[in-house]
């Protein structure tokens, strides 16, 4: 495929060029043949959401197959190739149905892959659930973890834990050889989040969010996770983060330590409401959630400008929505 007269990045900045590509770039250049005219739009890689629950009304929890293709369709309108399907947190039984739904969904064709699932909950602390029900917590349990990727053909990508609760320990050395485990909804200190870390933990869910502060006498896990060379989620729709606190995280981390994800719910692609997220009323209203910042029209390419504007990428001009083709997305100018 030939994409013509694009924005593309190249050495640090936005410049226009063409790309002929099929699974892999092949020439970036001036490129003689006829191809797709991009003019005024930016061509970048097809965005990977690993942290996503839902949009335009569904929700990976309702277990729906029908739900599973909308949501799809609706992150490949919006630049993403690849998701991870995110549950939250329920009893084993709501659980299984979801497990065997999203995994046997693959998705592909007019919507995005769903190349696995990120188990979000229940082995979190009821200390900073967020928007996850209480009642639905457990201990960490290897066993029933197992049970759960049974359900799911083995297609559980990364789950999420809180460190300082009983039997973290045991069940990360445990999950770690099975998929990736990240710290999340945890009171940790540095010095627990740094033992998780040891025993096979390389990822923290949405950094800063849902933990305890980075203080200069109690680093906790985000200081840990700089210690530890572990990857970190940032939510970067300028609700969740301070700007100065992605440019920050950028310079801690380094860009190839950072995942920007969503955490989009059911509401996102939709107007201000009441809706549902893991059994609770939530309600949108513009640019404020629930008491525990939850988002919902903001989606993983409104993140990526954000962070690429802070982090000072230069852009011909602004950004806005994307426009979708198989392996990358063209963005429009503002």
């Amino acid at each position: 495929m030939l994409v013509k007269n694009a924005f593309v990045f190249l050495n640090g900045r936005f410049v226009r060029a063409d790309v002929r590509f099929e699974k892999r770039i092949e020439e970036i250049g001036t490129l003689s043949g006829d191809g797709l005219d991009a003019t005024g739009l930016y061509l970048v890689p097809g965005l990977v959401d690993v942290h996503t629950h839902g949009a335009m009304g569904a929700d990976t929890c309702d277990a729906v197959e029908n739900g599973l293709k909308e949501m799809a369709r609706f992150y490949a309108s919006r630049g993403v190739s690849s998701f991870c399907a995110t549950s939250m947190t329920y009893d084993e039984e709501t659980l299984t149905g979801v497990m065997r739904e999203a995994g046997a969904y693959k998705g592909g064709g007019d919507a995005a892959k769903c190349v696995g699932i990120n188990m979000e909950g229940p082995f979190i602390s009821p200390k900073k659930k967020g928007a996850q029900d209480a009642k639905n917590i457990f201990s960490p349990d290897y066993a029933m973890f197992e049970r759960l990727n049974n359900a799911a053909n083995g297609r559980i990508r990364l789950v999420d834990v809180a460190p300082e609760t009983e039997g973290a320990m045991e069940f990360i050395k445990e999950a770690s050889k099975v998929c990736a485990v990240s710290l999340a909804h945890t009171a940790a200190d540095y010095d627990t989040a740094m033992r998780a870390f040891y025993n096979g933990a390389n990822h923290v869910t949405h950094l800063y969010n849902a933990m305890e502060p980075f203080l200069h006498r109690s680093p906790g896990v985000v200081g840990a996770a700089f210690d530890a060379g572990a990857y970190v989620e940032l939510i970067c729709d300028g609700i969740h983060l301070h700007p100065a606190v992605i440019r920050a995280s950028f310079a801690l981390y380094g860009a190839n330590r950072v995942c920007l994800v969503s955490d989009s719910m059911r509401s996102a692609g939709l107007p201000d409401g009441e809706y549902e997220l893991g059994g609770q009323p939530v309600f949108v209203k513009a640019r404020q959630g629930d008491t525990c910042r939850r988002h919902h029209r903001r989606f993983l390419h409104q993140c990526f400008n954000g962070a690429s504007k802070l982090r000072g990428v230069r852009h011909p001009q602004g950004a806005g929505a994307y426009r979708r083709n198989a392996y990358a997305s063209a963005l429009h100018r503002a």
